[in-house]
């Protein structure tokens, strides 16, 4: 089953019709800005199993979730070993001792790695953006995995476009025709040989005229959970 893209105006259609709850089902992509509207709009999402490991690791629900279980977490120190009292400071100062060393644990070394170019074969895109004539491809050739703190990949689609918000940075240097992202500054136009930075935070729309193809490089590598 395709994961599906919620967008803002997604949530602000459903609203019109009167809904006011949205399941949103495992795997699914909710943007930032459909997490905005949801609230405005008091309209309810309500994820499958009701745990923030089936959301987009880089989501605000996600990230509400987890802000949401260390509070609880903390909470539950301090009633047990009272307020203000010394058992608290040294399960805290003990939390912090060992968030430090995690940071400063030398990260492992990998291996380089080469991937042909000639021949990959690029499988639809994983989420539904509701332009099935676009033919949406993407294929990660470089993720986490493989030990890199960045993501790297090929991505094609033909005529159209469709919106996307993205949390991370995004550098795209395109191969073949042009690659239209759209703004509410204006529309910038790549042709093959470009590249264009798309800053985390960016709400545009990607498309083209007839057809693009493109290589991505996506920082955290974690772009799509």
């Amino acid at each position: 089953m395709k994961k599906r893209l919620i967008t803002a105006t997604d949530i602000r259609r459903l609203k019109e019709t009167g809904e006011v709850c949205v399941v949103v089902a495992k795997g699914d992509l909710v943007t930032p800005l459909a997490l905005d509207a949801a609230r405005e709009l008091g309209v309810e999402l309500r994820y499958e199993d009701n745990g923030a490991a089936d959301l987009p690791a880089w989501s605000g629900a996600a990230q509400r979730a987890r802000r949401e279980a260390a509070h609880t977490g903390f909470q539950r120190i301090r009633r047990r070993n009272g307020r203000g009292g010394s058992g608290c400071c040294l399960c805290l100062r003990g939390i912090v001792t060992a968030m430090v060393a995690k940071c400063h644990t030398p990260a492992p070394v990998t291996p380089v790695r080469h991937i042909t170019g000639r021949g990959l074969q690029l499988p639809l895109f994983p989420f539904d953006v509701g332009r099935p004539e676009m033919d949406v491809r993407l294929l990660d050739v470089v993720t986490s995995a493989h030990g890199s703190p960045m993501a790297g990949g090929i991505m094609s689609f033909r005529a159209g476009n469709f919106p996307w918000t993205l949390d991370y940075d995004e550098i795209d240097y395109v191969i073949e025709g042009e690659l239209h992202i759209g703004t509410p500054q204006g529309t910038v136009i790549g042709l093959p040989g470009d590249v264009l930075y798309i800053p985390k935070g960016s709400s545009i729309t990607f498309g083209t005229p007839q057809w693009t193809k493109f290589f991505y490089v996506t920082f955290p590598a974690e772009w799509g959970g």
